[in-house]
């Protein structure tokens, strides 16, 4: 199983952020378009998704939406990353139940404890279900 998928579009971002949770000792893997993200998740299984807002095909809030209609992998814990920080985003993001909500541009540890706290969430529902 995989550790992160990290969905994101910008190659800068994506390589801090690659970079960054490797660093931990986590696995990682990308996917850098909305279409492709359902797909990815269904066949790596990942633990955490860190899921960006604006992205080409499908934005971060549809794919959100499309993960927890699916019942196997409804579960997953989802940090939405965006650079949209406003209100409207975040209680989208939290009525869609997303676990966690980071704005760009993000501390490094502040992410690093974000993803910390949901690999905890992951383990916490793998146990109960």
């Amino acid at each position: 199983m995989l550790d992160i998928l990290i969905v994101e579009d910008e190659p800068i971002i994506l390589e801090t952020l690659s970079f960054l949770l490797s660093h931990e000792g986590w696995t990682v893997d990308s996917v850098g378009h909305g279409d492709e993200v359902m797909g990815a998740i269904r066949r790596k299984r990942p633990g955490v998704v860190l899921l960006d807002v604006m992205l080409p095909g499908r934005s971060g809030f549809d794919v959100l939406r499309a993960l927890r209609a699916d019942p196997d992998h409804a579960d997953t814990p989802v940090l939405i990353l965006t650079a949209r920080g406003q209100n409207h985003d975040r209680q989208l993001a939290q009525d869609l139940k997303a676990d966690a909500f980071i704005t760009k541009p993000f501390a490094n540890d502040a992410l690093v404890a974000g993803v910390r706290q949901l690999m905890t969430l992951r383990a916490g529902r793998a146990r109960q279900g």
